[in-house]
């Protein structure tokens, strides 16, 4: 099931969307068909639908807050100079960082390299705490794709994460939530302008999703609409005004983005 939120003709709504297609095309044959209140638990339908073609795909959900996974492949940590760390190495991403498939990633003036991390998000789908691995699924609502955008210069003069990473539009999601996916061996592929620039398999994390979510939740309750992302693979580069960038998780679709200045 493929659960979004859209901008409709009268208002927002969470929605379930039909049919075939990703979400990249024009002519994808899709109909959003509205859930009452939210896409927790089993939904309930209103009878209101539209094609999604007249409706705007926004972020579909809006997370309490996104713990984000560094160095989850071996490969990407190699090309930026660093370790494999033993455990998950996590930083938080502010919910103001969030922005939905085709709003702009803006570029701060304070930073000189911006640079693209595709990856694979988990939602949250209850209250949690203290997870054990083996439960982890018990407590997902599904996954979806993500864009863990990060000013790099800044980062690497600060030493931590948390102003490189945290910009207002560093964390694009979407185009919607699958809740029916295996995480375990999926592609990751990155375009800038049509050109490839990674292109991964989730089989070569470190840590898993499972392993990712027993961690997590072990320091910090984990709420309904969480992300958490999972790590980028290798082939990371820099994003420059004018460009689009588009994030594609195999089973999910493709998140595409512009890039302009702020």
């Amino acid at each position: 099931m493929r659960l979004a939120r859209i901008a409709h003709p009268t208002g927002v709504a969470f929605v379930v969307i039909e049919g075939t297609g990703d979400g990249s095309a024009d002519t994808d044959d899709l109909v959003a068909k509205e859930i009452l209140d939210h896409p927790f638990g089993v939904p309930e339908f209103t009878g209101r639908e539209w094609p999604l073609g007249q409706t705007r795909l926004l972020a579909p959900i809006l997370p309490s807050k996104v713990v984000a996974v560094g160095r989850n492949y071996a490969d990407h940590a190699a090309e930026l100079g660093n370790a494999v760390p033993e455990e998950p190495l996590i930083f938080l991403k502010p919910s103001t960082s969030v922005i939905g498939p085709g709003a702009p990633i803006l570029l701060p003036p304070s930073s000189s390299r911006v640079e693209f991390e595709g990856e694979l998000a988990v939602v949250i789908g209850r209250p949690c705490r203290d997870v054990k691995a083996e439960n982890a699924q018990s407590v997902i609502l599904g996954y979806t794709v993500a864009n863990d955008v990060t000013a790099r210069d800044l980062q690497r003069a600060d030493v931590q994460f948390t102003r490189g990473k945290s910009f207002d539009s560093f964390c694009p999601i979407g185009p919607w939530i699958e809740t029916e996916l295996d995480p375990t061996d999926v592609e990751i592929r990155t375009e800038l302008d049509d050109e490839v620039k990674q292109d991964g398999h989730t089989s070569d994390m470190v840590h898993s999703v499972a392993a990712q979510i027993e961690f997590i939740s072990a320091i910090m309750t984990l709420l309904p609409g969480d992300i958490i992302l999972t790590g980028t693979p290798a082939g990371v580069g820099q994003m420059v005004a004018g460009q689009t960038v588009s994030v594609t998780v195999e089973g999910i679709g493709t998140l595409t983005n512009p890039v302009l200045d702020r």
